[in-house]
């Protein structure tokens, strides 16, 4: 996953497919969407660090009605947080969280996954794949 500060959508698409690992077809599929941290902080500004815990990537995806717009109350174990967005910045996709929590069914429920058509959760480190 990369998380990226472009100007446009067309910069977002030929990072992406410009890019070496899926020239070379390291990626099984690309999904581009824009996205708003209402956290307001880097993953390097988390305050639990970068050690300790397992840390998810949570994507919970849909084109209903927005849900989860707001932080969720206890945000100490959350890393980033925020909806996914189309192209036009405004129609609401979904939402990503980063977090840390002790297994994979505390790191869905961060989402009302019964307002999602898909919540998925991956693992995720800082600093990318572990070699």
């Amino acid at each position: 996953m990369h998380i990226l500060d472009l100007p446009d959508p067309a910069a977002a698409r030929t990072f992406a497919f410009d890019e070496p690992n899926y020239q070379a077809g390291v990626y099984r599929d690309v999904l581009l969407r824009r996205w708003r941290n209402v956290l307001g902080r880097t993953m390097w500004d988390f305050p639990g660090g970068r050690t300790g815990g397992k840390r998810y990537l949570v994507l919970g995806l849909s084109s209903g009605e927005a849900t989860d717009l707001a932080v969720p109350p206890d945000r100490d174990e959350l890393i980033a947080y925020g909806p996914l967005l189309a192209d036009n910045g405004t129609t609401w996709l979904g939402t990503a969280v980063l977090l840390r929590a002790p297994n994979v069914d505390s790191a869905r429920a961060v989402l009302s996954a019964d307002r999602y058509a898909d919540v998925e959760v991956h693992n995720w480190q800082f600093g990318g794949r572990s070699s």
